[in-house]
Order: structure tokens, then sequence, then C-alpha cells
């Protein structure tokens, strides 16, 4: 999981195993950030992290939480659908994720240890901190 900026500048890396839902982790990828110390304002995901929970609690840590809902939604009332005007710039993030590709390592995860890789996916992310500025 990663976390970004405006700029596409990540923020925050998080490896989990692929059983782990996703509505758990963004809590802990949110607190786990890297470069600056202060909540993001506002936080735009996709639809598999549509809950009603998740929307609570980051509504009570100050964090406008953008997400679109899913078809089969059965409980609570549908959000605000003029926020999901952000949602267009989610391609942000998808670049990010595009950069990172661009090491070989990150793509394919070689390392037998969790630890190993995402000491590899940190460092491919300081590599393009550093070609931002």
């Amino acid at each position: 999981m990663l976390l970004v900026d405006a700029h596409g500048i990540p923020l925050s890396i998080d490896s989990e195993s692929a059983n782990v839902n996703e509505v758990r982790l963004i809590e802990r990828l949110v607190d786990n950030r890297l470069v600056t110390e202060h909540h993001p304002e506002r936080l735009i995901y996709d639809k598999a992290c549509d809950s009603n929970p998740l929307r609570d609690r980051m509504q009570q840590q100050g964090i406008d939480f953008i997400c679109p809902t899913r078809k089969n939604r059965k409980y609570g009332p549908m959000p605000d659908k003029r926020k999901l005007r952000r949602y267009k710039r989610r391609w942000i993030v998808e670049s990010t994720i595009s950069w990172l590709h661009n090491f070989r390592r990150t793509v394919v995860r070689w390392e037998y240890h969790a630890h190993l890789f995402k000491a590899f996916v940190q460092l491919a992310a300081i590599t393009i901190l550093l070609k931002r500025f």
C-alpha cells in the first residue's frame, strides 16, 4: 500500500500479506508516515474500502475520506457525490505506482523476507523523491 501527496511524492509505504482486508490497513498506512508529521486533509481511495466504520474513524481523525460507493452497498447513507470530483485526481497515485515499477526488484518480489522487500521499495521511493527535487 502506498500513500502519496498531491504531487505524487510517496509519504508512506506498507506491505502486508495478500489475505488481509485493505480496510484494516489504511489507518496503519496513515499513521506510518515517512516524510511529514501531520495527517492528510483528504484521503482518496478506490471502491475496495467503501466502509461506514472506516469513514467514521477517518472523520474522527479529521480526514475527509473520498471513496466511490459499491453497487451492492447495504448499510448507511450514500456519501456526498460532490466530493467525488476529486476522485479524478487518482491518476497521480497510479503514476507513482508506475514509477515504482521502473525498479525491477519492486515489480516481482524475489526476497524471501518481507522486511527486505519493504526496504527495497523504500529505497525506490527515496530515489523517486530525489528525482522530483
